[in-house]
Parts: C-alpha cells; structure tokens; sequence
C-alpha cells in the first residue's frame, strides 16, 4: 500500500510512483528479477517476479531491493509517501478512500466498479500474495488441484495479517479473507465457494467452473471480454495459459522474508501431497468441498488457534495423534515433516518459519503489540497506538525484517 508517511492514510499515486521510475506514465516496468506493476486501486502497487523461478531461496534481497527503490520515489513526492505491509489497510474507509486506476487498463476496472462496486473492502482494500505452482500436462494438473484444495483450508493459520477494519478489531484475524469470501456476491458463479470443485481434468474444470463463471459473466458483458481465465475468482485458479495453478489465499505479511517463508510453507505442503507421503490421491480427490470451506471458515477467524474440525483431515495432513489438532499444532508437524524429507526447500525460510510457528501468523502478533490478543467481540483501537504499531510495520518492509510484536 501507499501511504503519507505523516498519518498513514492511503495515498493513489501508484501511476506517479511507475512515472518517477519509467520517466512516463505506463502500467509495469520490468527489472531483471522484478516487475513493477498497477492494480485497480490506485494505492497499490504490485512487485512480482520477472516470470517463473526455480527457487524461492535468495529472492528477499531482490524484492527487497525494489522496495528500497520504490520508498526512495515516494519520499520524493510532496506528501512525502512510504509504502505499508499487510492484507489491509487497518482504518481506510473505501467508500470514500478508493480511485481506480485511471489509465491503460481502467475500462476493465471501470466494468469491474460497475458490476460489483469496487469502492469496497473486498475489492479496493486487500493486499494479497499469488502463488504460482506448474503442472505439465493434464494428469499433473489433476494432482496438483487436489493437493491445492486440501491446503488452502489451513493457510490462514500462517498468513492471516489483517485483524483490524476501519479501526476496530473484528474478533476475525483475516479479514482479507472474509471480504474476499463475498465480493462477488452480485455473480457468485465467478468466486463459487472459494474452495475450489473438485475436478481433475481439463474437461472438467471447464465445464464445471469456467464455462459457467463465463455464461453468468456474460449477461454483464455481453461482449465476451470478460471471458477469460482471470475471472475466475476462487481461492486457488488454473492459469491454463501458462499451465500454472494460482494461489490467492495468501495475505501480504511485514516482509518479503516473511512472504517468501509463507509461500515455501505452501509449496512444500502441497508437494508433500502430490507425493501421497500423508495420503492417497484418490482419496484427496474425493474430499467433500464442504468440508474444506467449513475448516476455512473457522482458521479465517481463529487462525493457529483454530480447532481442526475434522480429524480425518488432520490425518491426511500427517496428523497421527488421537486428540484433534489446533492449526497451528498441524503445521508445526507438517514442518517437522518437511524439514526431514524437503530440507533444501525450507533451508533459506527457517528463521521466519520458526517466527510463526512460535508467535502465530503476523495478525497475532498484531493483536498482542495492541494489547487486543484476546479479543473475540469487535472493540474500536486506540488510534494512537494503532498509529505506532503499523509505523512499525512499515519500518519491518523498509528494513526486511520480521514483526515479533
């Protein structure tokens, strides 16, 4: 996010920041490693990597390096802007916050705010990390979406960063997530229930959630435009252009560190299911969707404290204790299991992954630094400290550290 370094408000000047830098106004810029990019709120800039990587290892100094880059801009600008960590803004009121990116582009966005309002939570005020994880051809692809599905119900637990809305504490630790699971209510085809169906083959994905995403957006948009691949707004989406599965479950956390910490996390576990090392293919593949958005909605709000509903589920995850298992407890032996058969995987994450394995995912950390740790009903903030724990935060991205609250 961009934001005025003197009250943290948000700042849209995402289009000045890409013009500083490329000498023009444009919508990316590319770097060796790192892209610079627009999104539909003007307050947000997005950083990706320069096309696919082999490894996430080593990645932080190149992230970090752009960031540094993009911090030195912004102090340029009158209002003398920074850039600030997390899935949300914790006191924007989009309502009256949002500007849309206004150039190339925006008439994809100005259909968006059409069809949806974007002026919203769920669309204006989220910032999220998309992992991209490849498959070869169709039978890899049927194994990496069951793998996918069985994942996404426990990443909060990890990369929950968003416990704080226009001020208050919500008693939900990702909110990000919760706007997220209804900002598409006016074309629920296109979002489903975020946990994706469980289909296998290229036929099937088209047919059962393509092909019907595309006919309801199309009474939109009749045109046709819209029917593309990138509507579809589930948890986790097939890139079929580029034979990718994107995960979008991910909040933004302090720190490239802690982000990349968060995506090996991901990768590793569902590597560790396409491998059937905890359970079989056939059986992820039979895995009740409801039984999925069930647990999710639980982590969404509890995070690592979340109880996991199903002890099967932990089972298949590696579980193998008699008592049910609190996310946090269920990640901490998929760790384990990580650690001794994926070692190079995690070998550059392992201070930031034992950070959340001990103190909880950045939204926890969040909470105890306000002294709010143990709230379950909705309460206001003090501002004042609100203020000094996210000048904090910004601090932890400008110095590429983690936030220990």
């Amino acid at each position: 996010m961009i934001v005025r370094r003197d009250d943290l408000s948000v700042l849209p000047a995402a289009d000045r920041l890409l013009a500083a830098q490329a000498g023009k106004t444009v919508g990316d810029i590319d770097f060796r490693q790192i892209s610079w990019s627009n999104e539909l709120a003007l307050h947000v800039i997005e950083l990706k990597t320069n096309g696919p990587v082999a490894t996430l290892g080593g990645l932080s100094k190149a992230f970090d390096l752009q960031l540094w880059r993009m911090n030195n801009l912004l102090g340029l600008m009158p209002e003398k802007a920074m850039l600030l960590p997390t899935g949300m803004h914790p006191w924007m009121a989009p309502a009256k916050d949002t500007k849309l990116w206004p150039h190339e582009y925006s008439e994809v966005y100005k259909t968006f705010d059409r069809i949806f309002d974007c002026r919203t939570h769920g669309w204006a005020n989220m910032q999220s990390v998309h992992l991209n994880l490849p498959f070869q051809d169709e039978a890899e692809f049927g194994r990496l979406h069951a793998a996918v599905r069985m994942v996404l119900p426990i990443l909060p637990a990890i990369a929950a960063s968003s416990p704080v809305v226009e001020g208050r504490v919500t008693g939900v630790l990702d909110n990000r997530l919760a706007y997220y699971g209804r900002h598409c209510q006016r074309v629920p085809q296109l979002e489903g229930k975020v946990i994706p169906e469980p289909v296998y083959t290229y036929v099937g994905y088209r047919r059962e959630i393509l092909e019907p995403a595309y006919q309801a957006i199309a009474q939109h948009v009749p045109d046709g435009s819209f029917c593309e691949e990138w509507v579809n707004a589930r948890g986790a989406i097939a890139r079929f252009e580029r034979n990718t599965i994107e995960v979008r479950l991910l909040d933004v956390q302090e720190c490239p560190a802690a982000d990349l910490a968060v995506a090996a996390l991901t990768a590793g576990t569902i590597r560790m299911l396409c491998q059937e090392q905890t359970c079989s293919l056939p059986r992820q593949q039979q895995w009740r969707t409801e039984s999925l958005v069930e647990q999710l909605q639980v982590t969404i709000r509890d995070g690592e404290k979340a109880r996991i509903l199903d002890r099967a589920y932990a089972a298949a995850l590696g579980w193998n204790a008699t008592a049910a298992p609190t996310a946090g407890e269920l990640w901490a032996t998929i760790v384990g299991r990580m650690a001794r058969e994926q070692t190079s995987l995690l070998a550059s994450h392992a201070a930031q992954v034992r950070t959340i394995l001990k103190h909880g995912p950045l939204a926890r950390r969040i909470l105890k630094a306000l002294g709010l740790d143990h709230a379950r009903e909705p309460a206001d903030v003090d501002k004042g400290k609100l203020d000094d724990v996210y000048r904090r935060l910004g601090k932890c991205l400008g110095d590429g550290v983690m936030f220990l609250g």
